[in-house]
């Protein structure tokens, strides 16, 4: 038996696997950028589309920059000193603010937040955690894409220069994450994002990892971005070990394509079948803080998993479901996951968290899930239609033998940090 380390909360999680039936999938190497700051310098100096950053801003302007919150695995300690640098004699620090894109995710705490941008950025400048349901910090602004009604952060409509941040990897519905993506659902009201991830649009065939044309959400999301207008887009891609290998910046539409263009070819891998049994992870912490997150791993491992086959899903989930939204109290409204989907789809108003119990049904309802986890009981994983395993190489070793003679296993070590797809 072969051992390989998954990506499991900060210390990750040994598996034992027979390497004769097992295909290991992991992120293509990519050398990380050296120095990293150098790298981010001149994507804001040399875009992709565009003029510079600094041609793009009048002295007196307010600005806000729009980042991801810690569920994301972002540098913004690099990236937006590297803004501020660039924006230094130009704009007053006061005149800054930048907003954590929380979508309808819970805001983060000031220990958090110190965490995320650094001492330096947290007193230099404004951090304010976006809430999607305080009506009173949004703004209307109209129906747009496929008749979306969008209410967008109020601080980010009305500054003079607004600026994404983030980061591009492949996105189990939105088809690759970045972009336009921080602007909506990022700073979008509740209502903005329900429409967004609807039962029609999440249900889209198109809607899946690594795609972005022809897909309905993301289709919609650029629309909103480009319609409601940013500044510049700046974003990065990474590797396994969350450095960054490369940085784009520019008109956000254009940039962003690039930045997906190279996303895809550090991020998406080929494999020669479908498989009985699929181990992944959601690429351990801050991923992998709860379960709600952690469907994009089990999503990711769909991918390749044959039907009735099994998932088994390493994630530690500290902050349990979470509680905030509705996501826990929908997953345990039906008796199985067979009937979460026929009462979403016999919805005709959608409510929060949908979008997510929808995709987990639809996988658990094909393929058995089980779970191993460090903050959930089995009586809680239970409510969600979920089995817990304490030993995950057990369990796959169980799972191989009930399959049969060659039963074949894949491994997703980082979980939905590399999608694989059958060639």
């Amino acid at each position: 038996m072969d051992t390989v380390r998954l990506a499991y909360g900060e210390t990750g999680l040994d598996l034992r696997f027979d390497p004769a039936v097992t295909t290991i999938v992991t992120p293509r190497h990519h050398q990380a950028a050296e120095p990293p700051r150098e790298l981010l310098r001149r994507a804001l100096r040399s875009p992709v589309a565009g003029p510079p950053l600094r041609e793009r801003v009048r002295r007196g302007q307010t600005v806000a920059i729009s980042a991801c919150d810690i569920t994301r695995p972002q540098p913004r300690e690099l990236m937006i000193p590297a803004i501020l640098e660039e924006l230094d004699g130009l704009v007053d620090p006061g005149d800054v603010v930048v907003l954590v894109a929380t979508g309808t995710h819970r805001g983060n705490s000031e220990a958090e937040l110190r965490a995320m941008f650094g001492d330096e950025v947290v007193d230099a400048v404004r951090i304010v955690n976006h809430d999607s349901r305080d009506r009173a910090s949004l703004t209307w602004l109209g129906e747009f894409g496929a008749g979306v009604p969008v209410w967008l952060n109020s601080e980010w409509v009305d500054a003079d220069v607004r600026i994404t941040t983030g980061f591009v990897e492949p996105h189990f519905f939105a088809g690759f994450s970045g972009g336009p993506k921080l602007v909506a659902p990022g700073l979008a009201a509740l209502e903005t994002v329900l429409v967004l991830h609807d039962a029609r649009r999440i249900g889209h065939p198109r809607a899946t990892w690594g795609i972005i044309e022809g897909n309905p959400v993301h289709d919609d999301v650029r629309a909103i971005a480009e319609a409601t207008g940013v500044t510049f887009g700046f974003d990065v891609v990474l590797n396994q070990d969350k450095e960054v290998v490369a940085a784009f910046g520019g008109d956000i539409l254009a940039m962003h394509a690039e930045a997906v263009r190279t996303a895809r070819e550090v991020a998406m891998r080929p494999v020669p079948r479908l498989f009985d049994v699929v181990v992944t992870t959601n690429s351990g912490y801050p991923l992998d803080q709860n379960l709600y997150q952690s469907v994009k791993g089990m999503s990711a491992a769909y991918r390749v998993a044959k039907p009735g086959g099994v998932i088994v899903c390493a994630a530690e989930c500290r902050d349990g479901f979470p509680d905030h939204g509705s996501y826990r109290e929908v997953l345990a409204s039906a008796d199985s996951p067979a009937a979460l989907l026929a009462e979403i789809s016999a919805r005709t108003v959608t409510v929060p968290d949908q979008w997510q119990v929808q995709i987990q049904a639809r996988i658990q309802n094909d393929c058995r899930v089980v779970v191993h986890t460090s903050h959930l009981s089995d009586a809680e994983l239970a409510t969600a239609h979920l089995r817990q395993t304490a030993d995950v190489s057990a369990t796959v070793a169980e799972a191989l033998a009930a399959a049969g003679p060659g039963a074949r296993l894949c491994v997703l070590p980082e979980g939905p940090q590399t999608i694989p797809y059958v060639a």
